[in-house]
């Protein structure tokens, strides 16, 4: 995996807005390789090896929140987000619109 397409796909997690979320489908998609969904978590659980980024701004496809990663509902609680239970942002309101 190239430097490139990992700042590529944190450069796209940068632009998330507070207050909202991506799903990693939603950011394969947007740097053209909608496939690869799961080559963007890769790049997140690495993320602090390349700077500091809001990757908490990122759930699946259901709005689940990463598993094990408890401090991620609170940074979304933080910023305003009210979640659906303990693992779930409802993305029919929180959704990044982009």
């Amino acid at each position: 995996m190239s430097d490139d397409l990992i700042y590529e796909i944190l450069s796209v997690v940068e632009e998330i807005p507070e207050g909202r979320v991506a799903t990693y489908g939603q950011i394969a998609r947007l740097i053209g390789r909608e496939k690869n969904s799961r080559l963007v978590g890769k790049v997140l659980r690495m993320s602090h090896l390349y700077g500091n980024y809001p990757c908490h701004r990122v759930v699946n496809h259901a709005g689940r929140l990463a598993p094990g990663w408890h401090e991620q509902g609170d940074l979304l609680k933080d910023e305003g987000i009210i979640l659906k239970d303990e693992t779930h942002v409802d993305l029919k309101y929180y959704q990044w619109d982009c």
